[in-house]
């Protein structure tokens, strides 16, 4: 039976038009689902018996199975669900003073194999469709709301390329930011990727407000190649090229997300290098210290390691700031938690 939660909502007009509803159904149908977060169609009470029998003989409301739930103690929580087909993905809750975000993933499994990342171990099982995705959203708003902690920010930064799963990714986020759905801002909702150039390019022809964010973790192609097999297919200075693009044709700035290995990527070689490549680059950089993987063998820097590299940024005119590590201990690494189970 048809998940409701993968028709947009002018397929849903579509849909209620076909059966001589007036059109306002299908935003009514769409409010209930995404604002009044409703698990059965009985509770869409604005609408007839005989239509709420219609859609429960059409379509179905699923649910995530939480196969495991972890609790930090600096309060992120860390969920592992289990898909129909048993397949498993995880997600996230970071709440801070000044917001809260849900961490989403996109696939189940990723082929694109970074050698600092859980996700990738073990391989790749499939995409994820647009309701899987809309469904762990809606559970941790729930969540995020039984703490006093609406949900404010959406990260598609979980297993998964989620450029690689393109189309489902932008139907998702357009529920997400339809003011009759979640009413998420376009500038709240963050989409990190590896560095898929097509794909980039394609986002960038939208129009959409969305924050980009560059998995970078390297300062060439030969320090990239070490960590992330993608850029064979996708080089640095390609990958660089594309971002200039985009900022041109989208006015918005990127991010770039780098890891800081101990003496890998944390070194003075790499701000050097790094400096070359963004000249004029209008972006910012995410630091990220290494989250220990038990199947790779890297460290994380020492504090003041950390701190002169920003400074040696710092003083290249390269705007950063250093991401607090998080849930460090539920597993918070992406991948961690559903590496750990399955």
């Amino acid at each position: 039976m048809n998940e409701i939660r993968n028709i947009s909502l002018n397929d849903l007009t579509d849909y209620c038009k076909n059966l001589k509803q007036p059109s306002y159904r299908a935003t009514q149908i769409f409010e209930w689902l995404y604002q009044g977060q409703v698990s059965s169609f009985n509770k869409m009470t604005n609408m007839s018996k005989e239509f709420r029998c219609q859609l429960q003989a059409d379509f179905q409301i699923g649910s995530l199975k939480t196969q495991l739930k972890s609790v930090s103690k600096d309060g992120t929580i860390k969920y592992v669900f289990v898909l129909e087909d048993k397949e498993m993905i995880e997600t996230v809750l970071i709440p801070t003073k000044t917001r809260t975000t849900v961490c989403v993933s996109t696939q189940a499994g990723c082929k694109f194999g970074c050698r600092f990342c859980a996700s990738g171990i073990g391989g790749w099982r499939r995409n994820l469709n647009s309701a899987e995705i809309l469904m762990q959203v809606l559970h941790v708003k729930g969540e995020a709301e039984k703490l006093t902690k609406p949900l404010s920010h959406v990260v598609f930064m979980g297993i998964g390329e989620p450029l690689d799963n393109y189309d489902n990714l932008i139907k998702a986020i357009h529920v997400i930011n339809d003011e009759r759905g979640m009413n998420i801002g376009a500038r709240r909702i963050t989409v990190s990727t590896c560095g898929v150039i097509p794909k980039i390019n394609k986002l960038s022809d939208l129009g959409l407000q969305i924050e980009l964010a560059i998995s970078l973790h390297g300062y060439d192609n030969e320090s990239r190649n070490v960590l992330m097999p993608v850029n064979k297919k996708y080089p640095f200075d390609d990958l660089i090229s594309a971002c200039r693009k985009y900022i041109k044709k989208t006015n918005r700035q990127i991010t770039f997300e780098y890891i800081l290995i101990k003496d890998v990527t944390c070194t003075s070689q790499a701000a050097q290098e790094l400096k070359k490549a963004f000249k004029s680059l209008i972006c910012k950089m995410n630091l990220i210290p290494y989250n220990p993987v038990s199947e790779f063998d890297y460290e994380t820097p020492s504090k003041n390691e950390i701190i002169n590299f920003q400074n040696q940024l710092k003083q290249f005119n390269i705007f950063s700031t250093v991401r607090t590590p998080r849930g460090r201990d539920v597993g918070g690494a992406c991948g961690q938690l559903r590496h750990r189970i399955i």
